[in-house]
């Protein structure tokens, strides 16, 4: 049976280029079911769209993942597919497939797409969703095997995105924001076991501070243990630190884009 196709983008919903990787898949592998992750990603950032792909990655069925974050279209990075298991990833050689990668366990085969015998032709220079990744999500998913998609290449040589580490001290930690959801939630780069190490637990009152703005936050384990318009931190869904404002928006509070610098630090009793 036909596998799964996963799909994430930055195309957005307001032009065609969502539906037409659809078309050109169901052209190819019709019954293919086609699951949108998301789409409405911010434009040309490799970094969230990386992070939300390896989030999501352990919760969607095996089988194709196709994710297309493409600033360097038509430029000289590769495309790629790669075999993690029982996983294919199809996208750019950006760096935005790798987390996702080491996520499903690591690189068993990578293969460069640049002269796929399946790409669509002719091939746009500045649309490769279409023309490029969707044709190859179609045909791997279909059963058809990796080797044949295009030339085999090093693992090693591919792009690496390079994650920002925090700092943890007694007290304290120094954190990066590394996703913003659509409610104004803030996902940083670290985990509750990192707040321990600080010796900071949940249920204790915390300084948060981005620089420009500060403010007094509950560390809490739900929403639902914090006031109505009241900052909170918390470990989210996928085990990260966030920040939010219960029924408010923290990003705007707080001032946060993506890579914000952000320094917790256990209040003062």
């Amino acid at each position: 049976m036909p596998s799964t196709i996963s799909f994430l983008s930055d195309y957005g919903h307001d032009d065609e280029f969502v539906g037409v990787c659809h078309g050109v898949i169901e052209l190819i592998a019709p019954g293919v079911r086609v699951i949108d992750i998301a789409h409405g990603l911010p434009r040309h950032s490799i970094r969230p769209a990386a992070v939300v792909l390896r989030n999501a990655l352990p919760y969607l069925p095996a089988g194709v993942h196709l994710a297309v974050v493409d600033p360097g279209v038509g430029g000289e990075r590769r495309p790629l597919a790669l075999r993690c298991g029982d996983r294919l990833l199809v996208g750019p050689d950006n760096g935005l497939l790798l987390p996702a990668a080491e996520r499903a366990g690591g690189i068993e085969q990578a293969v460069d797409l640049s002269a796929s015998p399946w790409r669509l032709e002719p091939v746009s220079a500045t649309f490769h969703g279409r023309d490029v990744f969707a044709p190859v999500a179609a045909r791997l998913a279909l059963g058809e095997p990796l080797d044949r998609a295009g030339e085999k290449v090093d693992p090693g040589a591919l792009v690496r995105l390079e994650l920002p580490q925090p700092r943890v001290s007694q007290g304290a930690v120094d954190a990066r924001v590394l996703y913003l959801d659509r409610f104004g939630n803030a996902q940083l780069n670290m985990s509750g076991e990192q707040m321990a190490e600080a010796g900071i637990e949940p249920g204790s009152t915390i300084e948060v501070e981005t620089g420009t703005r500060a403010g007094v936050a509950r560390y809490a384990r739900t929403f639902a243990d914090a006031a109505e318009g009241e900052l909170l931190a918390y470990v989210d869904s996928y085990g990260s630190l966030a920040l939010a404002v219960n029924r408010g928006d923290a990003r705007a509070q707080l001032g946060l884009e993506l890579d914000t610098a952000v320094r917790i630090m256990r209040a003062e009793q």
